[in-house]
Parts: structure tokens; sequence; C-alpha cells
């Protein structure tokens, strides 16, 4: 327990989806966290149409309008993803919470190829827009001078089960119980986020 006046350190964790986030922050210990916070963090341009899925926009343009829509996207959301961040950060200082780092849940995927070659591959595009939001978190998260863990989403139960030295079935209980701290509703984003920030 954190004695009064006391600064705690957190973690936030992040799962991000076609230009939105969670976001959950998690205090306490590896054994025993405690979720203070969790919210959604828009990281897509609304005033650019194709700003949530630009890798899906730029697959019938021209290989050169395809680029510049990807990086004026890329602009728009790092800006985006940099403010929303900060925010998050100062306002958990406010609190008396010193940020200390940041956990990202990650794609099972492949490294990408070139731009050229993932536009000719529906399933590369899917993977890079995942790819694309999960690195602008990174970026803010960097800029906020926090070291950033990336894990597996298909690895996080088993180097869960692992670290706690638990069975599947306990683990997932352990995991339920967090959110007793913040309430309903618990989602399966909040409970991976969770998980990632504990281990």
């Amino acid at each position: 327990m954190t004695t009064a006046g006391a600064i705690e350190p957190v973690a936030l964790g992040f799962r991000s989806h076609s230009g939105w986030t969670v976001a959950v922050a998690v205090a306490g210990s590896p054994r025993n966290p405690v979720v203070i916070e969790r919210c959604r963090l828009e990281i897509a341009d609304a005033a650019i149409r194709s700003s949530k899925q630009p890798y899906h926009a730029a697959e019938p343009l021209s290989f050169e309008k395809a680029e510049a829509l990807i990086e004026r996207c890329l602009a728009s959301s790092t800006r985006l993803a940099n403010a929303e961040v900060s925010a998050m950060v100062a306002h958990l200082k406010q609190q008396n919470h010193k940020v200390v780092a940041a956990g990202i849940l990650a794609s099972s995927g492949r490294p990408l190829p070139e731009l050229a070659a993932t536009l000719q591959s529906h399933a590369l595009i899917h993977t890079a827009e995942g790819e694309f939001f999960r690195d602008v978190l990174t970026h803010a998260s960097e800029r906020c001078s926090l070291p950033v863990t990336r894990i597996k989403e298909r690895e996080i139960w088993d180097r869960g089960a692992a670290a706690f030295k638990l069975n599947a079935a306990d683990l997932q209980g352990r995991i339920n119980g967090i959110g007793k701290s913040i309430g309903p509703p618990w989602t399966q984003d909040e409970k991976w986020i969770a998980l990632v920030e504990s281990l």
C-alpha cells in the first residue's frame, strides 16, 4: 500500500484497433495489480476520411498517391497519439501517480515487406494497419520517456502462466479479479492489457 502523499508508480497498456485504442493504467505490484484508470483514446483524425484504415484506402491508388496518403495519415495519427498519451500521463500525475512504463499488445504476424509489396496483399494490408497504430502508440510512449514492452497476443497467457506459476484457469481467475477494483464492464481488451502490464 502506498502511504499518503507518496508518488505511486503506474504502467500504461494499450491494445489498438482501427483508429482507436483501449488504454489501461495499472498500479500495485505484479502479483497484486490494481487498475486505476481505463479509457478509449482516439488516434485517427476524423478530418481525414481514410485515417482509420489508411492502407485499405491506399490499395487502389497509384504508388505515389498511396505513399502520400499513408504519410499524411501517419503524421496526423502520430500527432493525436502524442497528445492523447501525454494527456493521460499528465492526468495521472495530477493524481499523484508517476507513469514508468508502457506495454503494447502486438500482432502475431510476420515482419512486413516494402510498401509496394504490402499493398499487393489484402492480408498484409490488415497486418500493416495493425502495426501502423501500434507504432504511433510506441512513438507516443517513448516521447513521454516510457520504456515500451511489446508482447504478442498469442503468447500472453503462456507467459503469464509461467511468470506467476499458475495454471490457465487460476490465471484467468486472477485477471478477472483485477477488474473488481474499477468495476464492470471488464472487457477482453482490458484483461489482456492488464496481464501484459503484470509481466
